[in-house]
């Protein structure tokens, strides 16, 4: 791990609440983090835990009730919605258990579209990059098929390339292994691993899979909308020994 500069986000006292049928729940409740390039932070917890509202609110998908979220150094809640699309589409990579590509459009066309939605001219020729990001995930032969015509594993390496599509320093993963077996679950923490390794890009993922989350360089255990302990990953510790402090 090299982390380099200032942070890409940062969340203070973060607190967020849903109304349900039953009454009122609190999905976060005075969450801290931060996370900087070169970094690969896990979420870790069970169902409930406030994992998948954490991403989205580091996202800019939906406000906070309390609290602050910064993103490549803007307080969100400063932006306008224009400002903030065209900051989350620079800045913010998202790949989703569900893999969320489009149906109708081809993998080329799914891969190329955070280029086509960019409303200043990106720093890359958009044809190639595209086509860079099918070599670099091994999907150039199936770059004219539709997701419906891929394995779960092949549609979850497009989702990553159009994450990457518009080079955004912050990938957040939801679940992203959840649906896949064993080596493709490997080959994507290892893609992900090495985005953070490369020193361009921080990387936090949210899991139920110890295994996974102990490829991080931290990991953040999550209870009831809270960070309840946090577990720094040392190189050269045994799976065994690794698995046994997450749990």
């Amino acid at each position: 791990m090299k982390i380099n500069g200032t942070p890409l986000a940062e969340a203070s006292s973060l607190c967020k609440s849903y109304q349900t049928q039953t009454g009122q729940v609190q999905a976060l409740d005075g969450v801290d983090l931060s996370v900087h390039a070169g970094e690969f932070v896990a979420l870790v917890g069970p169902t409930g835990s406030g994992k998948t509202t954490l991403l989205s609110l580091l996202a800019g998908l939906e406000p906070t009730d309390r609290g602050t979220v910064t993103l490549l150094g803007q307080d969100l809640e400063s932006l306008d919605d224009d400002a903030l699309a065209d900051l989350r589409l620079r800045a913010v990579g998202m790949i989703y258990q569900g893999y969320n590509l489009f149906s109708g459009f081809t993998v080329r066309q799914n891969v190329r579209l955070p280029l086509q939605l960019m409303t200043r001219r990106p720093p890359f020729d958009a044809s190639q990059r595209t086509n860079q990001l099918l070599a670099d995930f091994g999907l150039p032969d199936l770059a004219e098929r539709y997701p419906a015509e891929l394995s779960g594993g092949q549609q979850q390496l497009a989702a990553i390339a159009r994450a990457l599509a518009a080079n955004p320093p912050l990938i957040l993963a939801d679940e992203p292994t959840a649906n896949l077996d064993t080596t493709m679950s490997r080959q994507i923490v290892s893609r992900l691993r090495a985005l953070a390794d490369s020193g361009q890009h921080g990387v936090i993922l949210a899991t139920h899979d110890l295994r996974v989350a102990s490829q991080a360089d931290r990991v953040l255990s999550m209870r009831d909308g809270r960070i309840v302990k946090e577990t720094a990953m040392q190189p050269g510790r045994s799976g065994r020994e690794v698995l046994a402090e997450l749990a």
